[in-house]
């Protein structure tokens, strides 16, 4: 199986399981608890059917949005993840480079492993910086200032990592920051030899974003133990309102999922919100965010941008979630796989197979541009 035989998600998964070591690949293709989320995050996408007008001429469509005062050519964006170099030596930069090829934003972790400086230089394509907030508050408004001072356009502040979730196949594995593994963990690196060579063999890994402010050298680190003990679970409502001043710019809350939470943020002046459940990730038996969507843009769609991420696979899931009144729709492991298996070139066709698949659907559907799309286009079972 090459690059060139994937077509889908599901083919991308699997030749990104071919070509990583065991505990990398579960890292991100593993969730919380039973993983119970993780699954229902995609099937929430089956109980919502298309209702498509036809002679409606269709030669172009536009499908182009603006979310977050950012112009995107498609209403898909790659939404920030960590450690991006552990699943191809180029990481971020080869997302950043896909994303800016198709015209669309892309998102730095704090957790990133390449610099924000580096990557704004190199793209002038809309970047989005997720922030964790840290109990150091310091150490957050030097991070913020960094950000600003590097030229990001917006600021995701994620909400729902106060602790780290229950993910069991790391805690089988070992996986951990820097690595040390479990036995089993070890033997599946010694079966991908390739991966080995090219960790090796390229510039080392590092957390440009932290490493002037954590030191990460002195012992393992697991992802759950960074969570839970460098993240303030202490973080309220006066602490983000406080940030949002600070920035002064297009500031985003990822992590949103009730009515409540999301009209807080209106109130506080935030311009975005993205409903997310952080992939499945943290709270096992979290609702969906395409599940959420409706009552939520009802609620506050006409005061702040409304966005959502999860379980998205397909053209058709995008398209259900804008009918709804998502702004845009944001994606994560559906990038990371082909990231996985085949760097930039990976990122590309998986952007340009998603791209292809909102413009024969919106055609489909009878709409020339997503502004078209509306919940008369829907039908929930």
């Amino acid at each position: 199986m090459r690059l060139h035989d994937c077509y889908n998600f599901h083919d991308f998964r699997r030749l990104a399981k071919r070509r990583l070591p065991g505990p990398i690949f579960d890292y991100i293709d593993g969730a919380a608890d039973d993983e119970v989320t993780l699954r229902r995050n995609t099937t929430s996408f089956e109980n919502c059917d298309l209702v498509p007008n036809v002679l409606r001429g269709v030669e172009t469509v536009d499908m182009s949005v603006t979310v977050l005062g950012q112009k995107l050519a498609m209403p898909v964006y790659c939404s920030p993840t960590a450690l991006q170099r552990l699943f191809h030596h180029d990481g971020e930069r080869a997302v950043a480079a896909a994303a800016a090829k198709y015209g669309t934003m892309f998102g730095v972790s704090s957790l990133g492993t390449v610099s924000l400086e580096e990557l704004r230089k190199a793209h002038d394509t809309p970047q989005v910086y997720q922030f964790y907030f840290h109990r150091d508050r310091a150490l957050n408004r030097a991070m913020m200032q960094r950000a600003k001072e590097a030229g990001v356009e917006v600021m995701m502040l994620t909400v729902d990592s106060i602790t780290g979730g229950n993910r069991e196949r790391d805690l089988r594995t070992g996986f951990s920051i820097p690595f040390r593994l479990t036995p089993a963990g070890m033997s599946q690196f010694a079966i991908k030899p390739l991966w080995s060579i090219n960790y090796i063999t390229h510039e080392s890994f590092k957390l440009p974003q932290l490493d002037q402010h954590v030191d990460m050298s002195g012992g393992a680190l697991s992802i759950g133990k960074y969570f839970t003990e460098m993240l303030d679970p202490s973080m309220n409502w006066d602490d983000v309102a406080e940030m949002v001043q600070l920035w002064k710019g297009q500031f985003c809350l990822k992590g949103i999922m009730s009515v409540a939470d999301a009209k807080r943020a209106v109130q506080i002046g935030c311009t975005g919100i993205v409903l997310s459940n952080h992939g499945g990730r943290q709270l096992d038996g979290s609702r969906a965010a395409f599940d959420q969507l409706a009552e939520i843009v009802d609620a506050v769609g006409d005061r702040i941008d409304v966005i959502m991420d999860g379980g998205v696979q397909r053209g058709t899931h995008v398209l259900k979630a804008l009918s709804l009144g998502a702004k845009a729709v944001g994606v994560g492991r559906f990038y990371l796989y082909p990231l996985a298996a085949a760097g930039q070139a990976g990122v590309e066709r998986a952007l340009g197979l998603m791209k292809a698949e909102i413009e024969r659907g919106m055609k489909l559907m009878g709409c020339t541009t997503v502004a078209q799309l509306s919940r008369e286009n829907l039908r929930f079972r």
